[in-house]
């Protein structure tokens, strides 16, 4: 571990990270010093994995819901840039009545039970822009699994699957989301930014850190011509945090 510190340290020894700017202030160099070796220890032990059969029963479900009309695909974090389906139209799209939030405690993935994490989901109030992607019909049903598998972990995950109506340049569409209205005990809803930033820049699990996990869905929806305000200030937040964690040498100007 020790090792590993001094490599990144070294990395980013003598560089300026400017705090200001149209530019991203999180940067890859500040990310790769949110990163550290994690050991997966298994699904919480209160929270019962979806069986075989509940994946089925739920993807039967929803390929019902689908009415055999496109299946939309609405994407506000990682769906964007690390997509598990077979998509053959994209487009960007506007959901009103949602917001993304960072407001859904991780003990696993992107965090550790000494040290949880958040994960982004969608809360009630306000407007998200997102991509919307369209799949492709073929194989309709084995695609709904394999976005189950990934984004829902248990039958309570499952209640933050619907069906929402996002506006396109073409006109709404009926698209499926994930994680939208989370409910329980893990969630918790309207933390300050500068609380989630400290989370952000802290916390990291088997499949890397929430820092990393900001960055790359800023970036890309950067690339795309989003600009999410509070991600936006975020990502500052979070940079400003890993500078003063590791006592780097924080910039006045921009890049």
């Amino acid at each position: 571990m020790t090792d590993i510190r001094e490599h990144k340290q070294s990395a980013v020894q003598g560089s300026k990270f400017s705090l200001t700017g149209s530019t991203m202030a999180l940067t890859d160099e500040l990310v790769s010093l949110s990163l550290r070796p994690a050991i997966d220890v298994g699904p919480e032990p209160h929270r019962k994995p979806l069986s075989e059969a509940e994946v089925e029963m739920l993807a039967n479900r929803l390929l019902d819901e689908s009415t055999g009309a496109p299946l939309w695909i609405f994407a506000y974090g990682s769906l964007i840039w690390k997509p598990d389906f077979d998509a053959v139209e994209s487009q960007h799209g506007a959901a009103r009545g949602w917001h993304r939030s960072f407001c859904l405690q991780m003990t696993r993935w992107r965090g550790t039970r000494a040290q949880p994490g958040l994960m982004m989901a969608l809360d009630r109030g306000g407007r998200c822009n997102g991509v919307v992607f369209r799949l492709a019909d073929d194989d309709r049903l084995g695609q709904i699994r394999r976005l189950i598998r990934r984004e829902v972990g248990t039958i309570e995950d499952a209640a933050t699957v619907r069906w929402i109506p996002v506006a396109t340049p073409h006109g709404l569409v009926r698209a499926l989301v994930f994680w939208a209205g989370p409910k329980g005990e893990r969630v918790s809803r309207k933390l300050p930014l500068e609380t989630v930033a400290q989370v952000l820049a802290r916390a990291c699990g088997h499949m890397g850190s929430c820092a990393e996990y900001l960055y790359l869905t800023v970036k890309h929806l950067e690339e795309r011509g989003i600009r999410d305000r509070n991600l936006w200030r975020l990502q500052k937040l979070v940079a400003a945090e890993l500078v003063a964690i590791h006592g780097l040498n924080p910039a006045a100007g921009s890049h």
